[in-house]
């Protein structure tokens, strides 16, 4: 492709929309989907782009593409075969192009989000389709999804930065850092990886960043975390365009239809009432079965409205300095990283080699894998063990060993809790919905 593809863009600025979103105190609401062809694909963006929320568009990528294997992409393509996602190589920069066209969303704002390490390949491509926004970042698309060597995903991550920064004028990227294996983090190592990605990504050019946090185990916990975030940012960003961006509860999701729905709700009334710009969505159909366009339209209108008509209550409010521990934590964390070496793309891989990072139950062969976590009896996620993190709030000594029932316990608590709370008698059960005929991947 030439470089002048990548040039003039067919679409609306990404951080211009949430910019203007913010401006008008509205929340924008986002999906996640992500279509094989070219017709469907091109449908669900007009579907997003006529629903009366606030939104952006989203192009997520198929799992060929999120490795790299292109050829069998374009023969899944040809051979009319089931693929999770869009494949933006093997269609290329003028079909897509021409499919954002068609769909008439040239005003709109659209981010592609893939799972990729080593994402090269896929920024080149959205660069040449025109497009300007993508998410994921060195550590947080690599640690939870894949074997390849952090060092490797830095370098990886470096080079497509510089490349997005220097093709496309006011490029946005946002980290995946907040979500990384969000269930099970406490707030304080979710905010850390966040504001580290994004100091990467201003370090290599780009100055319109959006930092992810997602929604956990205590609605008060994640008040306090999304402050904390907010703090930290401002810290080190400088200058930076920079904005918030909410994710539904990323675990094992409530089975039932109002439990789903009290679960997305909640989010969007999160994201309202700590002033967080942005929320990715999830549907009702999440524990079922792949979404569809129409659940998605459902679930961006019904956090839509929630954002509306969120007020505060009492029991929201976090603990007396709460906030401040969870940003001296994750402040200590920055630090210890930073500290290492001046430049952060050697400093990310010397802090997990050294235990100063640390994903609790990640088993990526670069992790230490000697921090563990708890959800405690008010519904918090603590640290029973922060390994050799600089966490204030661990307790001494080496964590018990965690059984498969505690853990299972762990990933079903949000999900448990929603689900026994539909099933009062009181409310009325609704039928989850049927699945149409496109399908989209849940990321």
């Amino acid at each position: 492709m030439s470089a002048s593809l990548g040039r003039t863009a067919p679409t609306g600025s990404f951080a211009a929309a949430v910019a203007a979103a913010r401006s008008d105190g509205e929340l924008v609401v986002q999906p996640r989907m992500g279509f094989p062809t070219v017709a469907q694909m091109g449908a669900g963006l007009r579907a997003v782009h006529d629903t009366p929320a606030r939104t952006v568009g989203t192009i997520t990528l198929d799992s060929y593409t999120r490795v790299g294997d292109h050829a069998s992409a374009a023969r899944a393509l040809r051979n009319g075969e089931e693929l999770n996602g869009f494949p933006i190589v093997a269609h290329g920069g003028r079909t897509t192009r021409r499919m954002i066209a068609a769909a008439g969303a040239g005003d709109f704002a659209i981010q592609v989000r893939h799972g990729s390490p080593l994402p090269l390949g896929i920024v080149q491509a959205l660069v040449d389709a025109g497009l300007d926004a993508t998410e994921g970042g060195p550590v947080s698309y690599c640690l939870p999804y894949s074997r390849t060597p952090l060092a490797e995903a830095v370098d990886a991550w470096a080079r497509s930065c510089e490349l997005l920064a220097e093709r496309v004028p006011g490029a946005h990227l946002e980290s995946f850092g907040g979500c990384m294996l969000g269930q099970l983090c406490p707030p304080s190592l979710l905010v850390a990886l966040s504001v580290l990605e994004g100091i990467f990504f201003r370090r290599h050019g780009l100055r319109s960043i959006s930092l992810s946090y997602a929604q956990q185990t205590s609605f008060p916990q994640d008040v306090a975390a999304l402050a904390a975030l907010r703090r930290l940012a401002g810290e080190y960003l400088g200058d930076t365009d920079w904005h918030v961006v909410l994710y539904t509860y990323m675990g094992v999701f409530p089975r039932t239809v109002p439990g789903a729905l009290a679960l997305l709700r909640e989010s969007a009334r999160l994201a309202a009432l700590t002033g967080t710009e942005r929320l990715i969505v999830k549907t009702v159909a999440e524990a079922h079965r792949i979404p569809t366009v129409e659940d998605n339209i459902h679930a961006l209108e019904t956090a839509s409205e929630a954002a509306r008509t969120a007020t505060a209550t009492p029991a929201d409010h976090p603990d007396e300095g709460e906030a401040e521990e969870i940003h001296a934590e994750a402040r200590d964390l920055v630090e210890a990283v930073l500290e290492l070496h001046g430049d952060i793309d050697r400093a990310i891989p010397a802090a997990f080699a050294r235990g100063y990072l640390d994903i609790p139950y990640c088993l990526h062969a670069d992790n230490a894998q000697r921090a563990r976590s708890h959800i405690d009896s008010r519904g918090r996620l603590r640290w029973s063990s922060a390994g050799r993190m600089p966490v204030r709030s661990a307790p001494g000594g080496t964590a018990a060993s965690v059984g498969a029932d505690e853990l299972l316990a762990m990933l079903s608590h949000v999900q448990k809790t929603f689900d026994r709370e539909a099933l009062d008698p009181a409310v009325s059960p609704e039928p989850l919905p049927a699945a149409g005929r496109t399908r989209q991947e849940a990321k």
